[in-house]
């Protein structure tokens, strides 16, 4: 290799290239979690709590074939044996399924358009957290981002008599279970099922007790129900376990950019799918989202 070109590809300001897996990985994990309404509208029948249970079950046996396949299992053992570790996974468990119970309701409930707003706000939660628990700072692209994402929850608050809960509950167990995952000392797939081996025993309880008093819908519905409250697993593991990987090959701007393609979806499908009425205050709302999120993305070019 000639000087030239070794100096090119040494240079201080070189970056490491991203490798096409990496953001197939994280691709492939908005796309799914961009579909999951569809899924959702379909369970919508079935109370939340019970979709969330299976949710958690049927997340196991997913979850458990990636990890022999990766051969983590011994990663996992040394978890049950640490006191701190479990107690850590039993409180992002917690929030985890605080939010997926909050999802599931809001797209039964045709309130699709709010699970959006929520997502496209959770990045702004993060700095704020940031700012919060690390000490971090905000850039003056930040700040003003974060000022924009107010006076849109301000406009919903007025207009709709209230706060958009929905979103801001999302928006809020997302981030803080994002930011205290990052704290637990275990890899993705072994904490994810960590989580759900937390939330097994009383995921088993509900089942049992609805099969018990007939309110269940696993086997009263037919083939179909326990077809769509199987599938709930990998709809769940694997978007996750995907997002794992990609985060762990890509960088923080790749994603950041990434993060989008999710709530776009939802929003999409919301409106043009399921026909939720969207406003005008509501579109005013939104631009002032989207506007926030530029001006996000911008700083992490910078930062970058």
């Amino acid at each position: 290799m000639s000087e030239t070109a070794a100096s090119k590809n040494t240079g201080a300001n070189a970056q490491p290239a991203e490798p096409i897996a990496g953001f197939a990985y994280a691709l492939g994990a908005y796309i799914l979690w961009g579909f999951m309404p569809l899924y959702m509208k379909a369970v919508a029948h079935i109370p939340a709590y019970e979709v969330v249970a299976h949710r958690i079950l049927w997340s196991v046996p997913v979850a458990g074939i990636i990890l022999v396949a990766l051969r983590r299992t011994a990663d996992l053992q040394a978890a049950l044996k640490s006191p701190r570790t479990l107690a850590l996974a039993a409180l992002t468990a917690g929030l985890i399924s605080i939010n997926w119970g909050i999802y599931v309701w809001a797209i039964a409930a045709d309130r699709a358009l709010e699970t959006a707003l929520g997502y496209y706000i959770n990045p702004l939660v993060n700095v704020l957290l940031g700012a919060v628990f690390l000490g971090e700072r905000f850039n003056r692209l930040q700040a003003a981002a974060i000022a924009l994402a107010v006076i849109a929850v301000g406009i919903l608050t007025v207009k709709a008599g209230g706060l958009p809960w929905v979103s801001l509950a999302l928006a809020l167990s997302f981030g803080t279970y994002g930011y205290l995952r990052k704290t637990l000392p275990i890899g993705p797939t072994q904490g994810f099922m960590l989580e759900v081996l937390i939330l097994t025993p009383l995921a088993l309880i509900v089942i049992g007790w609805l099969a018990a008093t007939g309110k269940g819908h696993f086997m009263s519905d037919g083939f179909s129900g326990v077809g769509l409250l199987m599938l709930s697993g990998p709809v769940t593991a694997l978007p996750l376990i995907l997002y794992a990987f990609g985060a762990k090959a890509l960088r923080y701007t790749t994603l950041g950019i990434l993060q989008y393609i999710a709530p776009t979806m939802i929003f999409l499908t919301a409106v043009f799918i399921f026909g939720e009425p969207f406003s005008h205050w509501q579109l005013i709302a939104f631009l002032f989202i989207w506007s926030a999120l530029v001006l996000y993305t911008l700083s992490l070019f910078r930062r970058r």
